[in-house]
Order: structure tokens, then sequence, then C-alpha cells
């Protein structure tokens, strides 16, 4: 299905939602580079679409930043890819705000390579190994001669923490490695460096350049998602302090619904529904 297609498709869902006309309405949303790079935008395109009155401000900056927009009450939703921690909940809680989680869609982090690395998978151990500094040239993990160079998220990214969670069982990241901004920029830099590793959502996959390694013995598709065979994954979060109202509860409403859901499944994370 074309984007075209999608938009038009979604544009009749969107319209089941509009059941009032917004006046120069503007919905606030901050948070995870994950969501709010591509599949956010795309959803907000298509809500746009059947109520173009409303304005989006959309800033991805990472999973903390939603959360902390929520407790500050500088954002309408919070997108974050990683469980809100209990101290965020507990300042929350004292900044008089209901931190509320509502699971969007669901994420498998791919581990990702050069498209001419040889290596085609790897356990979970071993990915835990390289991004923790232990594991410094490929041949240790079966690949030919060369010292790996690891491209991570920043520490502000939900990404960040729940690969050092599933992966890393919790250690510090090795000192060599690399943070980038987004998923986008680990991509570029793995497909220009033949020694490269990272890892991205499921919707970054298909950078040209990279390939995606077996972890486990598992791709990290949908199907290895649901049925809990691929290890690296993960829900992803829309946040709003208490349940959504308004127009925010509109926006939420669309993006679980059908058409919002073929939007998360066309852009490459795995659907609720």
């Amino acid at each position: 299905m074309t984007k075209q297609s999608l938009i038009k498709s979604a544009l009749i869902g969107a319209m089941a939602f509009s059941a009032t006309a917004f006046a120069a309405d503007k919905l606030v949303i901050k948070g995870s580079d994950t969501l709010g790079a591509k599949m956010v935008p795309q959803i907000a395109e298509a809500f746009k679409a059947a109520n173009p009155n409303v304005t989006f401000e959309i800033a991805a900056e990472g999973s903390s930043t939603g959360v902390k927009a929520i407790i500050t009450d500088t954002a309408n939703i919070g997108m974050s890819s990683r469980d809100v921690r209990e101290k965020e909940i507990a300042e929350a809680k004292s900044n008089g705000v209901d931190m509320k989680t509502i699971v969007v869609a669901k994420d498998a982090i791919a581990v990702i390579v050069n498209e001419k690395n040889p290596i085609t998978k790897l356990t979970v151990e071993q990915v835990g190994q390289i991004f923790t500094g232990k594991v410094t040239n490929w041949v240790a993990v079966g690949g030919r001669p060369g010292d790996i160079s690891a491209y991570t998220r920043n520490t502000s990214s939900g990404t960040y923490k729940v690969f050092q969670k599933l992966a890393m069982n919790k250690e510090d990241y090795g000192p060599k490695t690399q943070k980038m901004a987004g998923n986008e920029q680990i991509a570029s830099e793995v497909a220009g460096n033949l020694n490269g590793i990272g890892y991205v959502g499921l919707a970054y996959v298909e950078t040209p350049g990279v390939k995606v390694v077996l972890v486990n013995g598992a791709e990290p598709s949908i199907k290895a998602v649901n049925d809990g065979s691929y290890p690296l994954a993960r829900p992803l979060y829309y946040l709003s302090n208490g349940e959504p109202k308004g127009l925010a509860k509109e926006f939420v409403d669309f993006s679980l619904s059908e058409a919002g859901q073929k939007i998360v499944k066309s852009v490459g994370f795995v659907p609720q529904m």
C-alpha cells in the first residue's frame, strides 16, 4: 500500500474521531525518537487530514524528555520507548501529576551490522560483550579481523536504557562506544563502516547498507515479538497526565484505531491489534 493510499484510508478512520471541529487547536507531543521520528508524524498527518485546524508540535529528543514534559506539563502527550521509572512516578506525584502510560505499539530492538560484514547471527551474550567493551574485535565472535565500532543511542534515549537492560544485564556501556542522537544516525554510521554495529527500532532496519543479525537465532519480526522468541522486544508508550482528555484523547484513540494501527504496521512496528 502506498503512503498516499494509506493516508486516504487513515483519513476515513480519522473522520470517525472528528465529531466536532477543532478551532486552531494544538497538540504538543514530546519524547522518544523511536516513536517521534516516523510513526507519530505519520499518524499526525493522517489525523490532521480529517482535522485541518489542528496543529502539531512534535519534538523527538528521547524518552526522558517525554517523561519530563508530562511531569512539567509542557506537552499534551509524551512518547517513551521504555518503562517509566519509580522515581519519575514519584516526582510526577509530587508535582500533582498522575502519570498514565498507554501502549500504542510494540517494537524489537534490531542489532545491525554493515551489509558486507559476514556475521549473520549473535547470541545475546555476545551482543552484550560487544557493547560493554569486553569484545573489541570481530574475530572473537566468528568474524573477520577488525576493530569493532559500536554505535549506541545517547543517555536520554529510552532505547539506550532498554538495550542496556535486555542485552547487557544492566552493565555499563564500553568507553569506546559512540553515542548517536537517533536511530537514523546509528543506521547511517553502520552503513558507512565495515566494522560498525549498532541497534535500531524496527522502523529503521531497511536503511541501505545495513543488515539485521539474528539474536539467539531469532529475527526481529512481528511474529517473533508476539510469540516472545525475540529477546530484545519492548512496548512503546504514549504518556499523559491522567486519562487523556479532549483533543489528546481524540489523537490517542485514533492512534489505537484500525486506521492508526495500519500506520504503526506500515512504519515497521508491531501493532496492538
